[in-house]
């Protein structure tokens, strides 16, 4: 009996050993959408994010020494697809440390889920608008900049061109008829009234292949300006369907996730002039993809083509998970250098974000974005965005970098987020 009593220690002991010996990982979910209408879109975006934690993994040896640990579960930008992916992943490892659903409508299916679940949803340029908010809002996290914010980064820049004025314009909307199309129209509606410019809604059915008759309308009515709110497969359609009726592709704005290579490359001088808002410095370079390529392409690690670094949609997905693993990072700094941390904990350090320019420079993305910094108020953190245009063969900057006007966007934000702790019953803590 004594000699099984010591065998059992020793047994337990080569457990505890090894458990200790175990690199500690910290658990990142990737929803992506590598099939389905917004595949263009949906691939170099995945590539991007899962490219940026193999360079974290491969060149510092993770977070502090804890490694990162991911899997991709495919949505197809289906919003029940979506939902099942995100009940697999929540509560791999410690916790998942928070998701980027890569969709408005599988954000909207999430956020009471993620509320309850006590997860964090990283949105940086979509999802819900008003989930700037973070008294009520504590889980979700639109970093950088909202469908609010980009609408009215592309009015200034029309306003800009038109003499300061947008009296007596014709603006139209030509938008995926989705909750992410629909996103925009609020900010949209409040501008018009108080500019003074009428404002036209163009409805296009998903996936969004057959424009014809939206842009027949468009030819007939002659609106001044078009801002084009696709993804996808609609792009690229729109675009070529704008080129056929006649209508100028520099009036055109489309929102940042139509405005990638794929979006127009194969179309070339026929997109000439259209333009695009971006999150970060579109056409610019930096570190961060000279050490992916040294440490992940080089050894032939890399996730998607070689050709696609650097594009918009594979630098955006670059950024998107620099922000989550700065956000655990920042978590650290509270919770203990070296562990794995809870998705609980993970949120506390999206709430803590402050990149300023010395660490995005460091990071090797001081070229690529401006600062940030979010508070437990402001889940958003900063809503710098610049026009960048198509020549023909490649992305040009044509503006400075703008920040959203918040006369009309805060009482927005304060209205919708009123009405969904109300719709909720969720109390707004005081911050």
């Amino acid at each position: 009996m004594q000699k099984l009593k010591i065998v059992a220690l020793a047994t337990a002991l080569a457990a505890s050993t090894l458990a200790l010996a175990q690199p500690a990982e910290q658990f990142v979910p990737l929803l992506v959408y590598r099939t389905g209408q917004f595949a263009p879109l949906g691939i170099p975006w995945a590539d991007g994010k899962q490219d940026y934690l193999k360079l974290i993994n491969a060149r510092d040896g993770g977070v502090n020494g804890v490694k990162l640990a991911y899997e991709e579960c495919e949505t197809a930008y289906d919003a029940a697809k979506g939902v099942e992916c995100y009940e697999r992943l929540k509560a791999k490892g410690t916790g998942a440390s928070g998701f980027d659903p890569q969709s408005t409508g599988i954000t909207f299916a999430v956020t009471d889920k993620a509320y309850a679940d006590k997860v964090a949803i990283e949105t940086p340029g979509y999802g819900l608008s008003q989930s700037v908010d973070g008294t009520v809002f504590q889980w979700n996290f639109p970093l950088l900049g909202t469908y609010w914010t980009a609408a009215d980064v592309m009015l200034q820049d029309i306003a800009k061109k038109e003499k300061g004025s947008l009296k007596g314009k014709k603006i139209a909307l030509v938008y995926h008829d989705s909750p992410y199309g629909k996103e925009p129209i609020p900010l949209l509606q409040k501008r018009a009234a108080a500019d003074g410019f009428e404002l036209a809604l163009f409805p296009v059915t998903p996936p969004g292949v057959e424009q014809k008759s939206t842009w027949l309308q468009i030819r007939q009515q002659k609106p001044d300006y078009v801002l084009f709110w696709s993804a996808g497969v609609m792009t690229p359609a729109g675009i070529r369907e704008a080129q056929a009726s006649g209508y100028p592709r520099d009036k055109i704005y489309g929102i940042w996730w139509a405005g990638s290579e794929h979006d127009v490359k194969d179309i070339g001088a026929g997109a000439t002039g259209y333009n695009t808002i971006t999150l970060h410095n579109g056409a610019a370079k930096d570190k961060v993809q000279d050490d992916l390529r040294k440490f992940v392409y080089d050894k032939g690690q890399g996730t998607g083509d070689a050709s696609s670094v650097g594009s918009l949609a594979h630098t955006r997905g670059m950024m998107i998970a620099m922000l989550q693993v700065e956000a655990i990072r920042a978590a650290q700094e509270k919770y203990g250098k070296g562990k794995t941390l809870s998705s609980e904990q993970v949120r506390w350090g999206f709430e803590n974000l402050d990149l300023t320019a010395d660490k995005l420079k460091a990071l090797g993305f001081g070229e690529i974005m401006r600062p940030v910094k979010t508070s437990c108020a402001n889940h958003m953190g900063t809503d710098w965005a610049r026009i960048v245009q198509w020549d023909g063969a490649k992305w040009q900057i044509k503006s400075d970098w703008y920040q959203a006007d918040k006369t009309h966007i805060d009482p927005l934000v304060k209205e919708f987020a009123a009405k969904y702790a109300k719709d909720k019953n969720v109390t707004p803590r005081a911050c």
